[in-house]
């Protein structure tokens, strides 16, 4: 039975009954260690053992890896804490869509001093994550024309508004406790903050020259925000859980909330991740003890104000009003970019948690199959198996197909196997005994029923992708601060290590290279941070001839079928700005990461994403002058003046040749 404990809120799965992914690999180490007698470094024992010798008995290993397309070719650059971007010689990076630019025809041009909720609904929106391109027409391999579809994840006020922050009159010189500003927020700003969330679909052309434009007067253009009216669909929708007093049905919500990594289905939708849903929402104290209780503090909801204090002009924030409304938030919805006229869809069959990823792929017997991570230390990765299949020829039939299926919590074995454990109602302890009514109460109470089944935590599990030229799956975990702190089971020293600040990527082989299948092989491709440390790992190539990473992010592969990798928290760690990678992942330069480009000033990279072709590469840069205030800026790019702006950046050759050839 799931029972509060008090009125804490619990952040991370302590209450899940799975090993640390710290553990297992440490014990697998040893293992190898043992059979490898005489071996003393780390990247020796990983770089002695290939995927298919670490699957189990009963499992069967995916083909034998391929030689790998070339390597990037690309000198490396060096680390840069620089105010402006920096790329690998023989390249342009260019800030090509910025926060506030305009979408459509009658959009007015940004201007900082005359924000609102109506202008920012026709402009670009804040803090740009996931980026995709899908060309047009659709089903073509255009790389001169397509849709941009774009996440924004959240906003940083105090870099948006003039004089959104204010000196504190109870703060006293030098404490912790008290901030010394605060915020000085209108029902004006609110509006306008919940406008540059969410998604924009824009059409984008490139011209003879190869410069790249948005199509203004374009069909597909369209935002869709924390206000957009979206629909509940699967097994959850309907729930008791998700009834407000709003809306009765458990189906129609208001809006998307942080919206961070996402993926495009095959038939060219958009599902688009909630991570941090719960930063929004204000006093859980006011929710009385019970299971949404419980729920809520396993997500993270705090006691007291938020400090957006959002819940001021919205009740739909605070819990005193609506309890429910968190559980409506932290779904994968899926977007339709070429109806601007169609209503988002929550799938909740996907599952509720801090989504990343949604990388998908079509299985051997025609089943979709959707990779995500939840994005908190000690946290589960999942897939999802579609029940129908994929159609090729009937793009109406697949508009729907993430309504039913199976959605499975990943468990990490010692000797390099794996197991998907489905979340299915009726099945082990996922019962009315333990608090589940329903399939829709383990949606709802995802991150409670896999703690249940006993899956593995890990070190924030974010982007999964799958190698377009050798089928293997990549997991990021960005990095765990809190592994082997007290109360958490340390990690063997050779790796992933005791605060793990640098993070780590992990190969994942599914049986009979088959992605729906309910077993896999794993093993470590990089164990990130400075080579100079003995700790990190670059799947055995020489370290001193690899560029230092940190904190990697969001990845994508090119057509070679290397791995390109962003950051989100270099400079917690090394002396740089955030960046862009590329690491072969196959052939004789395997784990040869070079560094290809550095962010600005106090942002992260996200979302890279290459054209068909490979001769564009889009990524964001998000929260650029992050640390600073509106009236105290450390950046003011990307316009050099004024205040800084979230943009996706293209990344072209200067011959217009393919990036990385």
């Amino acid at each position: 039975m799931i029972e509060y404990e008090g009125d804490k809120a619990k952040v991370y799965s302590d209450r899940g009954t799975g090993d640390i992914f710290g553990d297992v690999l440490s014990r697998r180490i040893n293992r190898r260690s043992a059979i490898k007698s005489g071996v003393a470094a780390s990247a020796i024992v990983f770089g002695a053992v290939n995927l298919s010798d670490a699957v189990a008995q009963d499992a069967t290993p995916a083909a034998s890896p391929v030689s790998g397309g070339p390597a990037p070719a690309f000198d490396a650059i060096p680390e840069s804490e620089a105010a402006e971007m920096t790329v690998a010689e023989g390249y342009t990076a260019k800030a090509f869509l910025r926060w506030g630019d305009p979408l459509f025809a009658d959009a007015p041009a940004f201007d900082v001093t005359a924000q609102s909720a109506a202008s920012q609904a026709k402009q670009f929106g804040y803090n740009c994550d996931f980026v995709g391109f899908i060309p047009l027409p659709l089903g073509s391999d255009s790389s001169d024309h397509g849709l941009m579809v774009v996440n924004h994840e959240y906003t940083n006020p105090e870099l948006m508004f003039s004089g959104y922050l204010v000196k504190n009159p109870e703060y006293v010189e030098g404490s912790e406790d008290i901030a010394e500003f605060v915020p000085a927020t209108t029902k004006e700003i609110v509006d306008t903050e919940l406008e540059a969330h969410g998604v924009t679909v824009v059409e984008i052309q490139r011209d003879a020259d190869g410069a790249w434009a948005v199509v203004l007067d374009s069909e597909y253009n369209r935002r869709v925000t924390a206000t957009t009216p979206t629909l509940l669909t699967g097994a959850a929708a309907g729930h008791e859980l998700l009834k407000t007093s709003e809306d009765a049905t458990g189906t129609n919500v208001t809006g998307t909330l942080n919206n961070c990594a996402g993926g495009i289905t095959p038939w060219g939708t958009f599902v688009s991740g909630e991570e941090n849903f719960q930063q929004y929402f204000a006093n859980l104290e006011a929710v009385a003890d019970g299971p949404v209780k419980v729920n809520h503090a396993r997500y993270g909801l705090a006691e007291g104000a938020t400090e957006r204090q959002w819940e001021l002009f919205h009740p739909r924030f605070d819990l005193g009003q609506e309890p429910n409304e968190p559980l409506r938030h932290g779904w994968a919805i899926e977007i339709d970019p070429f109806d601007p006229t169609s209503t988002p869809k929550k799938r909740t069959a996907l599952g509720r948690n801090k989504h990343e990823g949604h990388t998908s792929v079509v299985g051997t017997n025609g089943n979709v199959v959707i990779y995500s991570g939840d994005d908190e230390r000690f946290d589960y990765a999942y897939k999802f198996v579609t029940s129908g299949t994929y159609s090729a020829t009937d793009r109406a039939a697949n508009l729907d197909l993430l309504d039913e299926g199976t959605l499975y919590v990943a468990k990490f074995n010692d000797d390099g196997s794996g197991e998907w454990l489905p979340l299915i109602f009726g099945e082990g302890q996922l019962t009315a005994e333990n608090g589940f009514d329903s399939q829709g109460a383990v949606l709802v109470n995802t991150r409670l029923a896999a703690d249940l089944l006993g899956a593995t935590k890990m070190d924030r599990p974010e982007d999964f992708e799958t190698n377009p030229v050798t089928g293997t799956v990549y997991l990021v975990c960005t990095n765990n601060s809190n592994r082997g702190a007290e109360g958490k089971a340390a990690a063997d020293p050779m790796n992933p290590r005791d605060e793990n600040l640098n993070g780590h990527i992990i190969e994942i082989v599914e049986t009979a290279g088959d992605h729906a299948a309910t077993t896999f092989a794993w093993d470590i491709f990089m164990l990130c941070g400075d080579p100079a440390d003995e700790s990190t790992y670059f799947a055995g190539y020489p370290k001193e001839m690899v560029s230092g990473i940190s904190s990697p992010d969001n990845i994508t592969f090119d057509l070679a079928g290397n791995l390109w990798i962003s950051t989100d928290g270099m400079p917690r760690n090394l002396p740089s700005n955030d960046g862009l990678y590329a690491v072969p992942v196959e052939g004789m330069e395997r784990g040869n990461l070079k560094r290809f480009f550095t962010s600005v000033t106090g942002a992260e990279v996200s979302g890279p994403v290459f054209t068909p072709d490979n001769t564009s590469l889009f990524t964001s840069i998000q929260h650029p002058g992050e640390g600073g205030t509106f009236e105290a800026q450390i950046s003011s790019w990307p316009d050099g003046d004024g205040v800084p702006r979230p943009s996706v950046v293209v990344i072209q050759a200067i011959d217009g040749s393919r990036i990385g050839a």
